[in-house]
């Protein structure tokens, strides 16, 4: 059996009840392409959520939803901006642009715990905005939890959501890590997104206790016009649409997601409790979700990741990241911490 790892939350398994669920609809024929009774049901789950008034859809993975709902909010000759650790800037090699044609404009958010600040984007647009040598800002495109672990606050979130409409902009939330983030914050899914004004979202299921699917969930449902053939051309359309939309049903049932992201979110705040204190070790990030970040001795890096597999996020400052998922028990985080101590005291001796 492979060991679990701190390396991220796509490393996990399928929670229990998910894979009940997975079983379940799995027994004679559907109708495909989202046309199945499993789909209707979560899509019904969803607007128990966020209201009737919303368009949701189904894809594969994160790239795909981030790509298409960017697809749907822009032309060719628009550009998205974002902080530059986002996801759509550096990990999705080029997909939104290439489906898109549109740039991502990377805003610097190093020094702003990856949070996007408007007078930031205010600053862009003065330089873009009317100039027909340059791309037009059309999406302004967060992420909650930010690529380094910060939660986004209601009226941050609120306040960049005001700003985008004040200037003719729209608002796209990647919430890969949704669940992590509402449960940071104590508050709903809708409370944190469509009440303040994000016209669109990609809702993470993957991350969260899934074996795979995301979701497109659009509040500004004028936007959604075409989604479907549009998904159908960058490849997002599953046939067999049941497998993904019973998934969902089973993570947004009783209070599924929210318990699955408790569990990540206190198991971080436990290794990072749990490491603190160890000489050698300095935390480079405030734990706010499921994600952990630190400064280890280069040489002790290796032998740790023999141990419990994780990534090194900067290879200059000797950074690491850990991310922990909804099955890490307080049992894995201790003995990890216990690893990188003996581990430490076994290179002093030898030096």
């Amino acid at each position: 059996m492979e060991k679990k790892s701190f390396a991220s939350d796509n490393y996990s398994g399928v929670h229990p009840k998910i894979m009940e669920a997975l079983i379940e609809c799995n027994v004679g024929h559907a109708k495909a392409y989202g046309e199945d009774r499993y789909t209707k049901k979560a899509i019904e789950k969803f607007k128990q959520i966020f209201g009737q008034e919303i368009y949701v859809d189904f894809l594969y993975n994160g790239t795909g939803a981030n790509t298409v709902a960017l697809d749907a909010m822009t032309e060719s000759f628009q550009s998205v901006i974002c902080p530059e650790q986002a996801h759509i800037n550096t990990y999705e090699v080029g997909a939104p642009t290439k489906f898109t044609g549109c740039p991502m404009i990377g805003i610097k958010a190093s020094d702003t715990g990856g949070k996007l600040k408007v007078e930031r984007v205010r600053d862009y647009l003065k330089i873009s905005t009317g100039s027909m040598h340059h791309s037009q800002p059309r999406v302004i495109s967060i992420t909650q939890p930010t690529e380094v672990g910060s939660v986004y606050t209601l009226k941050e979130i609120e306040e960049i959501a005001d700003f985008a409409h004040e200037n003719g902009l729209l608002l796209h939330m990647d919430g890969a890590r949704i669940f992590n983030a509402a449960e940071s914050l104590g508050v709903g899914l809708k409370e944190m997104t469509k009440d303040l004004g994000v016209d669109v979202l990609s809702f993470g299921g993957t991350k969260n206790g899934m074996m795979f699917g995301e979701a497109v969930v659009f509040f500004n449902t004028k936007l959604a016009e075409n989604f479907t053939h549009r998904k159908k051309q960058c490849t997002q359309l599953n046939s067999k649409m049941r497998y993904i939309t019973a998934q969902f049903t089973a993570l947004l049932e009783d209070g599924l997601g929210f318990k699955n992201a408790k569990q990540s979110n206190n198991m971080a705040k436990l290794l990072a409790e749990s490491v603190s204190d160890i000489p050698g070790v300095e935390m480079t990030n405030e734990v706010e979700a499921n994600t952990v970040y630190a400064i280890l001795p280069k040489e002790i890096i290796p032998d740790l990741q023999e141990k419990y597999f994780f990534y090194v996020w900067d290879i200059v400052r000797s950074e690491v990241r850990w991310v922990t998922s909804f099955d890490i028990t307080e049992e894995d985080v201790m003995d990890f911490a216990e690893q990188i101590r003996s581990t430490l005291e076994k290179i002093k001796k030898a030096a």
